[in-house]
């Protein structure tokens, strides 16, 4: 039994390790913009996350089962060590690519304002008492 959840950790702190690898690969793809390939890896990602969401759903009743009945091995204990590290740089490393994205939609948002800005002051007109009129014509004025 102990080597049935052996195999499974092993099998999860490998899943997890690409993990943190496809994070890493995110964050660069998210500051180069590179969209089309960013798609990509997060069609693997989403791959990989059901794949240790599966794994991790044959992993519980094992590694309770061992418990329970105080067989837990230290390399058991030792591999859910180390899937506990890796899942929590991997909910750091989401963490940034998250402020990343946020941080790029903001700068896209002020770059949106500065050309609506540009556009106003372009169309900028002045009525006949000399204030200024943004895009539309004089009321005296046909076109």
């Amino acid at each position: 039994m102990s080597g049935q959840l052996d195999a499974a950790l092993t099998q999860q702190v490998e899943n997890l390790s690409q993990l943190v690898l496809l994070l890493e690969k995110e964050l660069h793809l998210i500051s180069s913009r590179d969209a089309e390939t960013l798609f990509t890896l997060l069609e693997d990602k989403t791959a990989l996350l059901s794949s240790i969401q599966a794994l991790d759903n044959d992993i519980e009743p094992l590694y309770k089962k061992n418990k329970e009945t105080d067989t837990l091995s230290d390399s058991s204990a030792a591999l859910m060590e180390k899937a506990a590290s890796l899942l929590d740089a991997c909910k750091y490393r989401t963490e940034i690519n998250q402020k990343a994205v946020e941080q790029g939609q903001l700068r896209l948002t002020h770059l949106r304002n500065l050309m609506l800005e540009v556009r106003a002051k372009e169309s900028l007109t002045y009525d006949k008492k000399g204030k200024p009129n943004a895009g539309r014509l004089g009321s005296g004025i046909r076109a």
